[in-house]
């Protein structure tokens, strides 16, 4: 199976440790994952914004970096959301029958990560040792869009030495959302502060979520706060042994 890596432009910029540890995770599921370099950005933001006619470019770079792929694979509920639900939005607003087709085809082969392990690898224990207080926050895009369920939670419960504590109203928008943490400043850091108080009244040690950009906003309030809780991604703590601990 030939598994390609869609790192995300957040993670690429900001957090590249995220892209090592499904590599590592991987590679340790005995899953050789290249990293195409043609990649960029998978054009969410400006189809959040509504600018699908400029979205075209990037959704034709997109499947020409994945062409020929079994599987892309992504540490982000967000960008997997936009590739298989966005992308053929743009491509029909193009009228090119070539990219409608390319989209088809590319589209239906990207998942998010715990989608990956689970439903085409079928692995829920994936030998991980991390031995904290953890809860777990389900990012919206994962929740709403792709509708990942459980899945994060059950490959969770399965990292030895990890306890798995609960989140009150983990369902609620932490309130970054992208652009609307810019236009709508006020709203987004009173949403991330409520979740933030939810996160400390947890005890937990760690906040675990399949996005860095919700990481980036609710553990900037934590950070903020002295809180102590350290802001994880999944694939970090997924890819943490005994003999390499996170």
């Amino acid at each position: 199976m030939r598994v390609a890596l869609m790192v995300t432009c957040v993670n690429d910029a900001m957090f590249p440790g995220t892209g090592r540890a499904v590599v590592r995770l991987l590679r340790r599921l005995g899953v050789e994952v290249d990293f195409p370099v043609a990649q960029t950005c998978c054009g969410q933001p400006m189809v959040n914004t509504g600018y699908l006619d400029e979205a075209v470019p990037v959704v034709r770079s997109f499947v020409g970096a994945f062409e020929g792929y079994d599987a892309v694979v992504t540490p982000s509920g967000s960008c997997a959301g936009s590739v298989r639900h966005q992308h053929r939005l743009v491509a029909a607003r193009s009228g090119d029958a070539g990219l409608v087709a390319a989209v088809a085809a590319t589209s239906p082969r990207t998942y998010e990560l715990s989608e990956f392990l689970l439903d085409v690898l079928g692995v829920s224990d994936v030998g991980a040792y991390f031995p904290h207080t953890v809860t777990y926050h389900p990012t919206c895009h994962s929740l709403r869009m792709l509708g990942v369920g459980d899945r994060p939670r059950r490959l969770l419960e399965q990292v030895r030495g990890l306890r798995l504590v609960e989140l009150v109203k983990a369902e609620e928008c932490c309130g970054f959302g992208g652009t609307f943490a810019v236009k709508n400043a006020d709203t987004s850091v009173a949403m991330g502060t409520d979740k933030a108080r939810h996160v400390r009244e947890t005890g937990a040690e760690v906040l675990v979520t399949g996005d860095n950009s919700c990481l980036m906003h609710i553990g900037g309030v934590l950070d903020r706060g002295r809180s102590g809780v350290r802001a994880m991604h999944l694939a970090e703590v997924l890819a943490a042994t005994e003999e390499q601990p996170a």
